[in-house]
């Protein structure tokens, strides 16, 4: 592919990130947050990363009217988050510092193994329990956020079973396109997914959100039915907007082209540096014909997490006229990401086994202090 056809594809994947959100909106009746009064002044909604919604307006009515209010905020338990999380994780973070709102993290063991994204049980509990760690790092307060790990809070189960009888084979098949010859695990998942959405909803919380990738949609679709047919509140949804890569393609861990949030500052950098560039082949003639940001992905990056808009105008246009290169863009990206990530290294070595314990909800009997010590969680 040449550099122009390259470019191209850049610029299309950019274009594109909105999407499977407007696909929501024009074929699945989701509604755009542009449409919505009143929505925060935080930078996930004023640059566009949450883009969709449903319910959304309900939500923030009922935390205006001081309602008691939820966010249930899930993630597999196959790995740790990558830059492409930060988004969902920070819009969270924004309603629990802002709203005090509590917030229901489930980390899916059962699922991550079920669908084969790790190998054993024993991995997804570990990496479950790593994960708990890092969202306490971040900076999500303990005693306003609830870890749910099915493996060790098993009465998740007792809801999903409630809610199983209001959802069909068909209708699992028809929503997720599962075959016979795939694990009963992967057919049951969906209503232990929606316990998880709904489990607030059965303790005295009055409305839930829930912030997902927009791909994600369809297990709201699921929840919200079943909310119906049980007479709870259909849970509200923001969806974020599809991030790619630093290459420009789909960001995963097979592609190796995200930034993973335990990552270190050697490898960020290789990475940051290696990102598709707008810039011209010299600096020569950068100098003298300028980059495009239009499918710089440093630029798309910095755009997007970390400068304000007047900001990022200013740095586009420099770029533009030769006076910033490629290079430089690349390590304003860099310097940015790497003390991010440091603060957070910094902060999961502080974290204590007294916190995990205050936000890890657990079964009666369940020694978690022994289970972190079995995975070495705190070596």
């Amino acid at each position: 592919m040449s550099g122009s056809e390259s470019g191209n594809s850049v610029k299309e994947a950019i274009g594109s990130i909105k999407a499977d959100n407007i696909k929501l909106i024009e074929k699945f009746g989701a509604g755009r947050i542009s449409d919505v009064k009143g929505v925060p002044d935080f930078y996930t909604f004023n640059n566009g990363l949450m883009y969709s919604h449903r319910d959304f307006d309900r939500f923030l009515a009922s935390l205006k009217s001081k309602k008691k209010c939820a966010i249930v905020s899930g993630f597999n338990a196959s790995g740790l988050p990558h830059l492409g999380h930060i988004s969902v994780f920070d819009t969270n973070l924004f309603f629990q510092r802002e709203y005090g709102v509590n917030i229901f993290m489930p980390i899916s063991d059962d699922e991550s193994y079920v669908s084969g994204k790790v190998d054993t049980q024993e991995t997804a509990i570990k990496n479950s329990l790593m994960l708990a760690r890092t969202m306490i790092a971040y900076g999500f307060d303990v005693s306003k956020t609830k870890f749910i790990i099915d493996h060790i809070y098993t009465n998740i189960y007792n809801l999903a079973i409630k809610l199983s009888r209001g959802l069909t084979l068909s209708e699992v098949k028809a929503v997720y396109g599962y075959t016979p010859d795939q694990n009963i695990g992967l057919h049951f998942y969906p209503v232990v997914q929606s316990a998880h959405i709904t489990y607030p909803l059965t303790i005295g919380y009055e409305d839930v959100m829930v912030p997902i990738g927009s791909d994600e949609d369809s297990h709201m679709r699921v929840c919200r039915d079943l909310a119906g047919k049980f007479g709870m509140v259909k849970p509200a949804a923001i969806h974020s907007v599809f991030m790619p890569g630093l290459d420009g393609e789909k960001m995963s861990k097979s592609r190796n082209n995200g930034i993973f949030l335990n990552e270190s500052e050697k490898e960020i950098k290789r990475k940051i540096m290696s990102a598709f560039s707008g810039g011209q082949a010299s600096v020569e003639e950068h100098r003298k014909l300028g980059g495009n940001p239009d499918v710089d992905m440093a630029f798309f990056y910095l755009k997007s997490y970390f400068l304000g808009k007047k900001e990022a105008e200013e740095l586009a246009k420099d770029y533009r006229s030769g006076k910033v290169l490629s290079g430089e863009m690349k390590n304003m990206l860099f310097d940015r990401m790497a003390e991010r990530i440091a603060r957070l290294k910094d902060a999961y070595a502080k974290v204590s086994e007294k916190d995990m314990e205050k936000s890890i909800m657990v079964d009666e009997g369940i020694d978690l202090r022994a289970l972190m010590s079995k995975y070495d969680i705190f070596k």
